[in-house]
């Protein structure tokens, strides 16, 4: 019989209750939200299982399927979405779901123990949109007393390479991303030192912001939405280059490959099969915003999916995301492929957007959703009419 305490099942459960319901379970199973912000919060949890010496498995998937209530003693974790059956949840309603995790990893960690990495919690909160300064500006503040975050100019990426950086980055969408070879041509133009300066580094970001705003296919947000990838955090001591680079590689290897998600936020060495995911998730992204057919409808900015994407739920919320901030002029942009489609609104409606097509196209087994009010993925019968989907999504999305 699982435990089951009461007050740790509701999203904003005190950080405490969570924490003293983990510490005492004999065997942990967190499942997580396929998103940045998910997997960051799953990670600093674990860590903290682990210096507890609480024995945990942690998974990450965009369909969180329904699983058995653990057996024993054992608590079942839901983080960054809710898990039926779950003994605990971590997902709280306003705000970042890392950000709720570090309280609750910092409540559980052993006295006398080092605390939660906040570099990771910093990224996780980047990953779900907002600045890492954002509430209280706690967090941000301890990782810049001591070093371990650095504000500089030029562009968020997680590695030095330039060029790698620049084509890959899903925090923009630029004309040249997803093309190394024309990330190249630009930099080649602007003729920069071997090793960046500053004045360097901020030519470098007034390319991209001037790229992106200038594209005629871009829209008033665009200009607002590349600020994500500009003016950087530096991160010296983390895996990868930047704090805004970290995020990116977080919510890329999360969708693309959640199994080396989990791993790079455990603290394993996965560095180089993370940024691997990163480089091929980005590419397919940006080549589905630039090259697949689009549609405008009232409300509702409609992208249809390359082959590379049609299938794959995790390209398909990074497209919608990126069309949300780039190129849609409506409120929603909806990004259509085999049986599985993506949603990102501007403000709200994507999660009952979501919910509405699994319910009325589902069929008997296929039909299921994740995601919240801004972002959301569903699955449908492969089938049902496209026209039918939109308007759909329409209705529900007003």
């Amino acid at each position: 019989m699982s435990a089951q305490i009461d007050p740790t099942q509701a999203p904003d459960a005190p950080a405490e209750s969570v924490a003293s319901a983990l510490a005492d379970a004999a065997f942990v199973r967190v499942v997580c939200r396929a998103d940045g912000d998910a997997l960051a919060a799953g990670g600093l949890l674990a860590r903290a299982l682990r210096r507890t010496s609480v024995p945990f498995h942690v998974r990450a998937g965009s369909f969180v399927s329904m699983p058995d209530a653990p057996d024993d003693d054992g608590v079942l974790l839901a983080v960054g979405t809710d898990v039926p059956n779950a003994d605990a949840t971590v997902a709280p309603d306003d705000g970042a779901t890392s950000r709720r995790a570090y309280e609750v990893a910092a409540a559980l960690t052993p006295a006398g123990e080092s605390g939660p990495d906040p570099v990771l919690a910093l990224a996780g909160i980047v990953a779900a949109g907002e600045h890492p300064g954002a509430m209280d500006g706690g967090l941000l503040s301890v990782a810049e007393e001591t070093g371990a975050v650095e504000r500089r100019p030029g562009i968020a990426a997680p590695v030095a390479d330039l060029a790698d950086g620049l084509a890959h980055t899903t925090l923009a969408h630029a004309s040249f991303s997803g093309d190394r070879e024309a990330v190249t041509a630009v930099l080649a133009d602007l003729d920069l030192p071997a090793e960046p300066d500053d004045a360097a580094h901020r030519t470098l970001a007034s390319l991209v912001a001037l790229d992106v705003a200038g594209d005629d296919d871009a829209t008033v947000r665009a200009a607002e939405s590349v600020e994500r990838a500009l003016k950087p955090y530096a991160t010296p001591d983390a895996p990868f280059t930047t704090l805004g680079g970290y995020a990116d590689v977080l919510d890329a290897v999360a969708r693309e490959r959640p199994g080396t998600g989990v791993a790079l936020a455990l603290g394993h060495e996965t560095r180089v099969p993370a940024l691997e995911a990163w480089r091929d998730h980005a590419a397919a992204a940006h080549r589905t915003l630039s090259e697949g057919h689009t549609g405008r409808y009232e409300g509702v900015h409609v992208v249809r999916a390359t082959d590379a994407v049609a299938t794959h739920p995790g390209r398909l919320a990074t497209v919608a995301r990126l069309a949300r901030d780039f190129r849609s002029p409506e409120p929603m942009a909806l990004v259509i492929g085999d049986g599985v489609a993506a949603l990102a609104a501007v403000e709200h409606g994507a999660a009952r957007a979501a919910s509405a097509v699994a319910d009325e196209f589902g069929g008997v087994d296929e039909g299921a959703w994740s995601g919240d009010a801004r972002r959301a993925v569903v699955r449908y019968d492969a089938d049902a009419p496209e026209a039918e989907i939109i308007a759909a999504v329409r209705e529900a999305s007003t």
